[in-house]
């Protein structure tokens, strides 16, 4: 096996991982208090993010054997056949638990052939649609960096890196826009470069290359250059919940999907 390959496996293997650890705590906070708000946020934040590793891993495909189990988790089937509407949140959360575990031994299989699209794994992410060719190997890191400091807890780092590739992302965009059709368009006449990133999103916004995804970015977010020192560091007193660098990885995959109607 090649190291290439090697390491998505290893990096898709951790992901897998850390987002079952956090199921099974999800998963017995509910079973606790299946009434609580928190609890319920929770278990539907969990939900999404299963969602999408597990497009990533079956490739975007809905005929892919993962993407159908999981889908199928979703419902409950009586004894003859018929589709039960109402399943508890445990069994949604047992279900879901069982589909990644089938992810795991698949990729821990020593025939590669019967790993997960062993031969085609994808990428940890794509950035064919950004226009500068130089800029998608180093977003591609970022990503990888990004999912990785999350599942250790370093939400800091996590979150300045989610909002370092959006920036990238959305000037990459405005600058293949063109200035002068986002200057036509009433935007102060400044170089892009000096803009603000919230400014930035805001003229992406409204120059319709994004559809609105970042209205959900925390303010810790739009303003996570403040969290830098001179020195290029984080600023040692930058505190980042793990709800806002885990929101902010949300709207980094819709401004993803804006920007690359194709995927």
């Amino acid at each position: 096996m090649n190291e290439a390959l090697q390491s998505q496996i290893e990096i898709y293997t951790g992901r897998l991982e850390a987002l079952i650890e956090r199921g099974r705590e999800v998963r017995a906070a509910l079973e606790r208090d299946p009434a609580s708000p928190n609890t319920v946020v929770g278990s539907r934040l969990w939900q999404q993010d299963c969602g999408v590793l597990i497009n990533e891993l079956s490739g975007g495909s809905k005929a892919h054997w993962l993407a159908r189990a999981f889908s199928e988790a979703f419902l409950v089937r009586a004894s003859g056949g018929t589709v039960i509407n109402t399943v508890s949140p445990v069994d949604i959360m047992n279900r879901l638990l069982d589909v990644l575990q089938q992810a795991l031994a698949s990729l821990r299989q020593e025939d590669a052939s019967a790993r997960i699209a062993s031969s085609q794994l994808p990428s940890p992410h794509r950035f064919d649609f950004v226009h500068n060719p130089e800029l998608r190997p180093v977003l591609e890191q970022a990503y990888n960096d990004g999912r990785r400091a999350f599942e250790q807890g370093d939400y800091n780092l996590a979150l300045l890196t989610y909002c370092g590739i959006l920036e990238a992302m959305i000037t990459d965009a405005l600058e293949n826009k063109g200035f002068d059709e986002l200057r036509n368009s009433d935007v102060i006449q400044e170089k892009i470069a000096d803009w603000s990133f919230d400014k930035r999103i805001s003229v992406a916004d409204g120059a319709g290359l994004i559809r609105g995804g970042c209205a959900r970015l925390p303010g810790i977010a739009r303003s996570y250059r403040d969290l830098i020192g001179a020195n290029g560091r984080q600023r040692p007193e930058a505190t980042v919940s793990e709800r806002d660098a885990r929101v902010t990885g949300q709207v980094l995959h819709v401004v993803m999907r804006d920007l690359n109607p194709g995927r």
